[in-house]
């Protein structure tokens, strides 16, 4: 659905992005993440026309953003972080006109209105000014022009930002049920977000793809914790003797049991057990440690 190839950006000496490439399959939802000034914004304007690269490529569908500008950028959905809402129109009014400007036939207005609006959850505020809805919302009318045209592709940056709890969830929800129907690109500095709702990240740090990897892959790690119920003389040595075993650091658990964290080169969890088994340790706990996104996150952000 999306390819992006080796695409380069600068401002001046200002080098914003450097052969970043990615390609995002049908019906995925994937996160774009970076710190302020890694290139994040500069890559969405890229993709969707907006911009153009200094070299590089990007595809919709097989169809060259660059060369075949208006033919791709009608399968693009954007909603932007600050969507140009106009507050005197109503609802109804406000989506007409983007019907207009997207050059949707008549004869499908009715059908493709109807789906957006009850997609977005906006069927009672039709008649509504925009100036009177909450922000949660009028963040549903932004998602209402961006998938109005059923676009393949959904480009979403921010879309939660400034919403209460309640609403947060409403618009993840209703995210998630657009992933029927299109692929969606999700850019977030909330990190929670992203993990809530993409299946895949693509992490870019100083104009560069660090990290490319699905979050189901991301949170498995190979690392274990043991934690016994007594101190065993023999544990720590034991468990350094296992295949595949890195490093075997004593700890205290948070209940101040002795305990050992456990690098290893692969799920090692077995192992471990089978010879806290055959030894007749006192096990209380062991269990296969996991990796947040933010962990991750923050070890590329410190390490470039």
């Amino acid at each position: 659905m999306i390819h992006v190839h080796e695409i380069s950006k600068s401002y001046g000496s200002i080098r914003a992005l450097h052969g970043v490439s990615f390609d995002i399959q049908p019906g995925e939802i994937v996160g774009l993440l970076g710190p302020n000034g890694a290139g994040k914004s500069t890559a969405i304007k890229i993709i969707t026309g907006f911009l153009h690269p200094d070299d590089g490529m990007v595809a919709i569908d097989g169809q060259n953003v660059v060369t075949e500008l208006h033919e791709a950028q009608a399968k693009i959905g954007y909603l932007s972080e600050n969507t140009p809402l106009y507050p005197e129109l109503s609802v109804q009014a406000y989506l007409t006109m983007i019907a207009e400007l997207r050059d949707i036939p008549s004869s499908d207005f009715i059908s493709l209105l109807s789906d957006a609006v009850y997609g977005a959850g906006l069927q009672d505020y039709l008649t509504r000014p925009i100036a009177s809805l909450s922000k949660g919302l009028r963040q549903r009318v932004g998602l209402a022009q961006a998938i109005l045209h059923r676009p393949q592709f959904l480009i979403l940056d921010e879309p939660t930002v400034g919403l209460d709890p309640t609403q947060i969830v409403e618009i993840r929800a209703l995210i998630k049920s657009l992933a029927d129907e299109s692929t969606i690109l999700f850019s977030s500095h909330i990190l929670s977000e992203v993990e809530a709702i993409c299946d895949r990240v693509i992490i870019i740090i100083n104009g560069e793809v660090k990290a490319d990897q699905s979050l189901r892959e991301l949170s498995m790690s190979n690392d274990a914790t043991l934690v016994l119920e007594k101190d065993v003389g023999e544990a720590e040595q034991a468990l350094a003797a296992l295949q595949g075993i890195q490093q075997v650091q004593p700890i205290r658990s948070a209940d101040d049991y002795p305990a050992y964290r456990i690098v290893s080169s692969a799920d090692i969890t077995p192992s471990i057990f089978g010879i806290a088994r055959d030894r007749n340790w006192p096990l209380r706990e062991l269990r296969r440690d996991t990796v947040t996104l933010e962990t991750f996150f923050n070890q590329l952000a410190t390490s470039a």
